[in-house]
């Protein structure tokens, strides 16, 4: 059975958003990541930690603006065209 790790996009104060990852297996253990490159270094270093067998749940708090969502996603989007053209 796969670990769940919840992804949340935030945004503080000051509009920017972050993405906080919780395993749901640890009480309390919380990464904050700032940018999708962290994300994806938190998500393979947890994901290690279980044999890669991990799902990941996304999620955003209420004050996150459609905006910021379709940042994140377009990041990721990058972020994984990079990758396929590294291999």
């Amino acid at each position: 059975m796969s670990v769940i790790i919840n992804s949340t996009i935030k945004t503080n104060p000051l509009g920017i958003w972050y993405i906080e990852l919780n395993d749901t297996t640890r009480d309390g253990h919380i990464e904050i990541c700032m940018d999708i490159n962290e994300y994806a270094v938190k998500i393979e270093e947890i994901g290690a930690e279980y044999g890669g067998d991990i799902d990941i749940v996304w999620s955003a708090e209420d004050n996150v603006t459609p905006e910021q969502i379709n940042e994140v996603r377009m990041q990721i989007n990058a972020y994984e065209m990079e990758r396929q053209q590294m291999l």
